[in-house]
């Protein structure tokens, strides 16, 4: 082989290298409700995603953890930013926050720590907006949700406005605790992600 054919196979290998580096990867940052609490890890949202988006080649982490603040969040996220270099990053937390009465400015504070981490990392980002319920008296829930759209807006990221729409009113689609949603809400949960994922990804790489 001449010195010549060996520079083209070198070069034709460093490229099949790099296309293969370049597979697009999903990082979601969640808790119970991205986990598969009381139900099958397969019949999870986050599972559901990976088989919808498998023909497209697109790898998805799921590094959600039961029982997840975004304080823990916040201490895990680096070293999965370095491990995974995701090229969307799906920000679902702060549930836990709220059931545990967590000041509003400390989640604020964590999900913005959260979103310039993974935008320095060269991520785009996904809030999955969350809601918690009445009985923590309205100044706290009308507080903790605006907290989503208000950090949208200001670093300029995608927004789901609320993961459960459509799940969290339907007792049907609730396990026995009335907050983790059945096995037969995960289709739904995943139809109110895709329309804000898709257009990520199919942007160009810069």
């Amino acid at each position: 082989m001449t010195f010549v054919r060996i520079l083209l196979v070198l070069f034709v290998l460093a490229g099949a290298h790099m296309a293969q580096a370049k597979q697009p990867t999903i990082l979601v940052m969640g808790d119970s409700l991205s986990a598969g609490y009381g139900i099958q890890l397969d019949e999870s949202w986050v599972t559901l995603l990976q088989q919808e988006l498998r023909k497209d080649k697109v790898k998805v982490v799921n590094a959600s953890v039961s029982g997840e603040t975004s304080g823990g969040g916040v201490a895990r996220l680096p070293a999965l930013l370095t491990n995974h270099q995701p090229d969307i990053v799906i920000i679902e937390l702060g549930g836990n926050d709220g059931l545990r009465g967590h000041p509003i400015y400390t989640l604020q504070n964590n999900i913005q720590t959260m979103i310039t981490d993974s935008k320095t990392a060269g991520a785009d980002v996904i809030l999955l907006g969350m809601q918690i319920p009445t009985n923590y008296g309205s100044r706290y829930t009308n507080k903790f949700r605006e907290i989503y759209p208000k950090l949208a807006e200001k670093n300029s990221v995608s927004l789901v406005p609320f993961l459960l729409e459509g799940v969290a009113t339907n007792t049907d689609l609730l396990q026995k605790d009335g907050i983790h949603p059945t096995a037969e809400a995960q289709p739904t949960i995943l139809k109110n992600v895709l329309p804000v994922l898709l257009p990520l990804l199919e942007k160009p790489k810069k």
